[in-house]
């Protein structure tokens, strides 16, 4: 053991930790005990807007004024030796850049005693500043008078719901039953199964029509970041922060979509239980409750069985969010309705296009049919659109799909070994053997740049040549 320490010692010098961590996506700042700059990355630099050379040596907070030694997430793991985790924070560097940041700080302990800080900065000014706008346009739509006119953020009603499946018929009357109180609603289908559809429609079906609907995606933003724009913020309560309503107070007397709520985090979860439990809410960093009248309407696309049995989603909190439960089935079982869907996205597409298509002639149809759609009728919307680009009028053939033959359906079809081969797949599968040929030979047999052409990985390409056996001598 002590000979591989010894070896790895020996390979990281300080010159290729350096460049090491200057080749990293995120910024890296290391600190003694003093605080003084040990180590300082390009990244950071660039997000900064500081030069590295000119901070190394320096104090933390002659570089960050405006860090107070409360507010430091380094101050903190220097004095306690317990790492911060995805800390949100906003300060000024010593040239007066705004920053936002994720933070992830860790202790530099050796013999017992912390000798340093290692912090790990992941940029989210962008991400940020869209939210701010979101926000923004929410709260145009949330003073709005009356919904039809002015609530942006609605686009769906019951009569948007595509089907005359017997399953999605029973659950569409079931949701406008269910629309009429203020029960909380889990929802969960698989991704492209229309969860926000449901949600929507459920709302313009609601005593609620006329208040705003707001809608929030759980895994798009950083917890800490997600938790601010939930609850609000109190000025003071971190640096940067003002006084700002959340989406809480925002969507009072309305609807909040909490989307993909499996990616909250637990101690985030248990913050939303004491809403749908006692009907308030705190800001970060306020004394003070705020009663709200939210009706929550959450999904997953996850199972919520196998959420509890992992520990990814609070008891406590599913039997709260799941008053009422709504199921979405997957497209591969209610292919009845795929037909219908079809022409459905045909005319939006016409229309949109500026086009005249049809139809689907049988022998694709029939590929349709027995395809089993994991993308759902996201996918299937985003393939007619495909094939629709590459036609003006008449029928989509199956000839159509060279034009689209690195799709999800073919990528499903040739990893799929319990599909059916049939002579239409036999002819997919030579419409991709020659685009295959015909673009290694425009790259002069380079595999790189044909996977960059092809829109593949390179190692998915090299997998479909193996397959398709072809040779130097094909080219």
């Amino acid at each position: 053991m002590y000979d591989i320490e010894k070896q790895l010692y020996n390979i990281f010098s300080y010159d290729s930790i350096k460049r090491i961590f200057n080749s990293l996506d995120e910024g890296i700042i290391i600190v003694d005990n003093n605080f003084k700059i040990l180590f300082y990355n390009k990244i950071l630099g660039k997000f900064e807007g500081i030069d590295p050379d000119k901070v190394i040596g320096k104090n933390l907070f002659e570089v960050y004024p405006s860090l107070s030694p409360e507010e430091s997430t380094i101050c903190q793991v220097l004095k306690t030796g317990k790492p911060v985790l995805k800390r949100y924070q906003q300060y000024r560097s010593f040239l007066g850049n705004e920053i936002k940041a994720v933070n992830t700080t860790f202790p530099i302990i050796e013999n017992g005693s912390i000798i340093g800080a290692f912090e790990v900065s992941r940029d989210i000014t962008n991400i940020y500043h869209l939210a701010e706008k979101v926000v923004e346009l929410r709260q145009i739509a949330s003073g709005a008078k009356t919904l039809k006119d002015n609530n942006i953020s609605l686009k769906y009603n019951f009569s948007s719901i595509i089907g005359e499946n017997k399953k999605i018929k029973e659950l569409i009357a079931f949701s406008k039953k269910v629309s009429k109180t203020s029960s909380s609603i889990l929802i969960y289908g698989e991704t492209g199964t229309g969860k926000e559809l449901f949600a929507q429609s459920i709302h313009a079906e609601s005593p609620r029509k006329d208040g705003p609907f707001i809608a929030q995606n759980c895994a798009a933003l950083p917890e800490s970041l997600l938790e601010a724009l939930l609850f609000g913020t109190t000025k003071g309560s971190f640096t940067g922060a003002e006084n700002k309503p959340g989406l809480f107070e925002q969507a009072d007397g309305g609807t909040l979509l909490l989307d993909e709520i499996n990616s909250m985090g637990l101690n985030l979860q248990s913050k939303l239980l004491r809403v749908l439990q006692e009907g308030v809410v705190r800001r970060i960093g306020a004394a003070y409750d705020i009663p709200v009248d939210v009706r929550i309407i959450a999904t997953t696309n996850e199972k919520p069985e196998i959420l509890l049995k992992t520990g990814r989603l609070r008891k406590d909190l599913f039997f709260r969010l799941s008053v009422i439960y709504i199921e979405i089935p997957p497209l591969r079982e209610r292919k009845d309705d795929i037909i219908l869907l079809s022409n459905h996205f045909i005319e939006k597409y016409n229309k949109k296009f500026g086009k005249n298509v049809t139809g689907i002639d049988k022998r694709l149809m029939d590929l349709f049919l027995q395809y089993s759609w994991p993308g759902n009728i996201r996918e299937l919307e985003h393939l007619i659109e495909g094939l629709m680009n590459c036609q003006d009028d008449g029928i989509i053939t199956f000839d159509s799909l060279k034009y689209v033959s690195f799709y999800f359906l073919n990528e499903a079809l040739i990893n799929n070994t319990t599909f059916q081969k049939s002579s239409a797949l036999k002819q997919l599968d030579d419409f991709e053997r020659k685009l295959i040929i015909d673009t290694l030979r425009e790259c002069q047999g380079n595999i790189t740049r044909a996977a960059e052409k092809l829109g593949l990985k390179r190692q998915s390409l090299q997998y479909r040549i193996k397959k398709y056996s072809i040779q130097k001598e094909n080219l």
